[in-house]
């Protein structure tokens, strides 16, 4: 009685069987959608982050008719201001927007994050983000939250894996979950190209074929000129005393006889 027999076959099939398409038309349906309108790439057959998911494509469909009347403006320019207001290290949140997002405002991940720095409907509520895809609100709270992480845990490495699996994942180290692992050095490595370069007075420069290093901001050395010799007088030689000549003889003194009276 609750068996249907498909046609052209000997073999009965149950009932419930018939709803197991029914059931996975809309996790299709809503993995088709993220893909597509996120701009991402998700399993349509994925049941991971369903709630999450539908969450982000009711962000979108609410924040897409305006965007497409007033659009959005640049997010370099954000992104410094924010990095300035939250005195976040220089090239740090615009390393990880790259990571995150590849810079994209409409993308949404395969776990339901939305907007340039993927925040989680969770996250994004906490934040008192209505709608993480306009870029500014969302940006900020993205620097906010980086910079809250970096207080807390007074390390870049452990800042960037707390913003990614969550305070609570970080004991002290990255957390080895298959993602965040990962996740931490491409965006370390992503900040050695968005960090400003030091300005030329402050590197030190260093002559090829020396062994020393000489930095630019010494100062040099104060050149002290040569005092000029006075030509001093030859000493005056003594003068030899008054002799007579060494071929003369002294003559023997002639006595002259007494006279006789």
């Amino acid at each position: 009685m609750g068996r249907k027999r498909a046609k052209g076959g000997g073999f009965d099939v149950p009932g419930w069987a018939w709803l197991v398409p029914c059931a996975l038309v809309p996790v299709v349906l809503l993995n088709v959608g993220i893909s597509w309108l996120g701009e991402t790439s998700v399993s349509p057959l994925s049941f991971r982050f369903l709630d999450a998911k539908a969450d982000a494509l009711r962000a979108y469909a609410e924040h897409r008719p305006a965007c497409l009347l007033e659009g959005h403006p640049e997010l370099e320019p954000l992104i410094t201001a924010a990095e300035r207001r939250h005195r976040l290290p220089p090239g740090l949140l615009r390393a990880l927007v790259q990571v995150e997002s590849e810079t994209r405002v409409h993308r949404i991940s395969p776990a339901g994050a939305m907007g340039p720095g993927q925040l989680m409907p969770g996250t994004a509520e906490m934040l008192g983000v209505e709608d993480p895809f306009d870029p500014a609100p969302a940006v900020d709270a993205s620097a906010r939250y980086l910079a809250e992480q970096l207080r807390r845990f007074g390390d870049v490495r452990l800042a960037v894996a707390a913003y990614n699996a969550g305070p609570g994942a970080v004991d002290g180290r990255v957390p080895r979950n298959g993602e965040t692992e990962h996740y931490v050095p491409k965006v370390l490595a992503a900040w050695k190209h968005t960090r400003p370069s030091a300005p030329p007075a402050a590197v030190a420069k260093r002559s090829p074929g020396t062994k020393t290093v000489a930095r630019a901001t010494a100062k040099p050395a104060p050149v002290t000129k040569p005092v000029a010799r006075t030509k001093q007088a030859a000493p005056a030689r003594a003068k030899p005393p008054a002799s007579t000549s060494a071929n003369t003889r002294s003559k023997p003194a002639v006595v002259e006889p007494a006279r006789r009276g």
